[in-house]
């Protein structure tokens, strides 16, 4: 059994106009090794974020259900940790207060300076070092998704849960925070699912890119292995040759889905997505 398993999973609304369901994605199916890093690609309304959420415990599936470990998730936990887009930071709480909120929830039986210790890792890990005592209105976008991050790694989670993190960064700031997470990464080999709707991003963090075909009914169309070796950098992979072969490929994929947004039978062509393709170069 893989250690996190999406088992034909679906999710239903009720209909705006009051009759009947809208069905967000149908039977969508994955399996995830410990350690591995795989990123949820597809357009708005592909129910990416719902996904997400149901694999936190925070909402549920209408059909099917999510194994972590071999069992299943009914709710919250401290096992699975997750990064928004929005920060999601107490504001009356210092950086340092943040974090460990966070890891005294997750360490309950520790003494105040193995807290203090710890949390002073993760702070100096993301490179915030001399702010402990800002609050989050002191901080830029960038220093506040660091907390977030170095508050989820904290507690050492079995899955990390990434719904766009750095949708709300400038540019060059987000460059910076993806090789931190990186870093972080290397050093917790946390297993990682993530949203995003950055192609680039999810070639250089992921070993895996699923892709979703559009809603309503979404399905996986496709499961592209990133084929280039780690470590990598943002200036080393566009010399990989797989580089723009996957890039691509993901951006075809996107296109054709965005000229036939009438649901999954014309997206894919016509042809039958119940088993999404797998894509290696």
């Amino acid at each position: 059994m893989a250690f996190l398993q999406i088992d034909n999973v679906s999710k239903y609304f009720p209909s705006p106009l009051g009759e009947g369901r809208v069905c967000v994605f149908k039977d969508v199916t994955i399996k995830i090794d410990k350690g591995e890093f795989v990123t949820v690609i597809g357009h708005s309304g592909c129910g990416k974020s719902t996904l997400l959420n149901i694999i936190a415990g925070l909402d549920e599936a209408s059909e099917g259900g999510v194994l972590l470990g071999g069992r299943e998730v009914s709710g919250p936990g401290l096992d699975r940790m997750v990064v928004f887009q929005n920060f999601s930071l107490m504001p009356w709480m210092t950086v340092f207060e943040n974090i460990a909120l966070a890891v005294r929830s997750a360490y309950q039986d520790w003494e105040p300076s193995q807290v203090a210790a710890h949390v002073n890792k993760y702070i100096a890990l993301v490179g915030l070092k001399g702010a402990e005592a800002k609050r989050p209105a002191a901080l830029s976008g960038g220093m506040k998704q660091r907390v977030g991050l170095a508050r989820a790694f904290s507690i050492e989670p079995k899955v990390l849960l990434l719904d766009e993190p750095f949708a709300q960064i400038d540019a060059l700031t987000r460059g910076v925070i993806q090789e931190e997470l990186i870093q972080m990464w290397n050093t917790s080999k946390n297993t990682v699912f993530m949203v995003t709707h950055d192609v680039d991003e999810a070639i250089l963090l992921s070993d895996r890119i699923m892709l979703m075909t559009n809603g309503p009914s979404a399905r996986i169309g496709e499961i592209v292995d990133v084929t280039i070796p780690r470590p990598r950098s943002r200036e080393s992979i566009i010399d990989h040759p797989h580089y723009y072969k996957i890039r691509n490929h993901v951006i075809h994929f996107l296109v054709r889905h965005a000229a036939h947004a009438g649901g999954v039978g014309s997206a894919s062509g016509g042809r039958s997505v119940e088993e999404p393709v797998l894509v290696r170069f």
